[in-house]
């Protein structure tokens, strides 16, 4: 048994949580909204963010304290949105344990700095790396919280700390896998994201399965350049942080960026898109910070370049795709 911490009480922090508790461990969640502390001490749920988990194990409470959350935590687990984690997570700095191990669950670019989670969080709580580990697959959290069997990669460059994470966070329905390859688990996490918008909105256009593949595949050969430009093994792509996510991120309704996706494909704007999508589709600020690194490495970018164009200047999908496949005979 061990103490976890959850910075974060999202669906898929509070989801995560129930995993370890399942596994054994005592969780505490923190949350910065009253009500969703209140409501998980006194009546072990989640109403506001994870209304579909009826009770959560007996092992999970809540706090709103920052020292008292990560005080005696061995494992602390970041689950807080992308584009707020630095400004949120340095309020941690100097309470973290000196020998806790932080994870990251966040798939995400900083906007501005076009940096990786596990660079922010390390920088924001001034860790070292040998402390650090990241968590990436194909997890929605609505089914992961239902205990559907569900698999995911954490990835260290300390191999003993991934092994421990593991090891702590493996259940009968939930496992997990290490390796250390920080760069490709950090890569696939985000940038299929953008990916995931380009697939929901050809579908939500009335295209199908056909059109979707072709979009999928070409997403994933951009985010496998990407990646290798930045010095990832290739096979992470391969795997359950790659093709896994991107598989489940790009194919279901509960997946944020798809959904978003569809309502650009409907014909929504940008910002109506936005006022009807249930919490943060992290792809859109990722679809930016991709155009840069593909500018940093010399790598093609044609699916995040178009879909920058589509909420820049608001293309249909139908100049999107004419641009991401302009005509002409090339290699596959």
């Amino acid at each position: 048994m061990t103490n976890v911490t959850v910075l974060g009480a999202g669906a898929w922090g509070t989801a995560f949580g129930q995993v370890m508790a399942d596994a054994g461990n005592d969780v505490t969640m923190w949350a910065i909204e009253p009500e969703i502390v209140e409501g998980i001490n006194r009546d072990h749920r989640n109403e506001v963010r994870l209304p579909s988990v009826d009770r959560l194990p007996d092992a999970m409470t809540a706090t709103g304290d920052r020292a008292q959350a990560v005080a005696h935590a061995k494992i602390i687990v970041v689950t807080i949105a992308a584009q707020y984690a630095r400004t949120a997570l340095e309020q941690f700095r100097g309470l973290v344990p000196d020998d806790a191990i932080v994870v990251s669950l966040m798939k995400g670019i900083e906007r501005g700095t076009n940096k990786r989670m596990d660079e922010v969080v390390r920088e924001a709580l001034e860790l070292p790396a040998d402390r650090f580990a990241c968590l990436s697959g194909p997890n929605l959290s609505k089914q992961v919280a239902a205990r559907e069997p569900a698999a995911a990669v954490v990835a260290s460059e300390n191999p003993d700390a991934a092994r421990f994470v593991a090891e702590a966070g493996t259940t009968p329905y939930f496992h997990l896998f290490v390796s250390a390859d920080v760069i490709g688990v950090e890569m696939c996490g985000s940038l299929k994201n953008v990916t995931a918008l380009a697939v929901g909105m050809v579908r939500g256009a009335g295209y199908g399965e056909n059109t979707a593949a072709m979009v999928q595949t070409r997403g994933l050969a951009e985010l496998r350049a990407l990646g290798r430009a930045a010095g990832a093994a290739d096979a992470t792509f391969s795997g359950l942080a790659g093709v896994g996510d991107l598989i489940a991120t790009c194919g279901s309704t509960l997946s944020r960026n798809f959904t978003f996706g569809a309502n650009l494909g409907k014909g929504l704007t940008v910002d109506e898109a936005t006022a009807v999508s249930n919490g943060v589709a992290e792809g859109v600020p990722t679809v930016g910070a991709v155009v840069e690194l593909g500018r940093r490495y010399g790598v093609a970018t044609p699916l995040a370049s178009a879909m920058s164009r589509v909420l820049s200047e608001g293309i249909s999908c139908e100049e999107m795709l004419s641009e991401l496949f302009p005509g002409g005979v090339t290699a596959e």
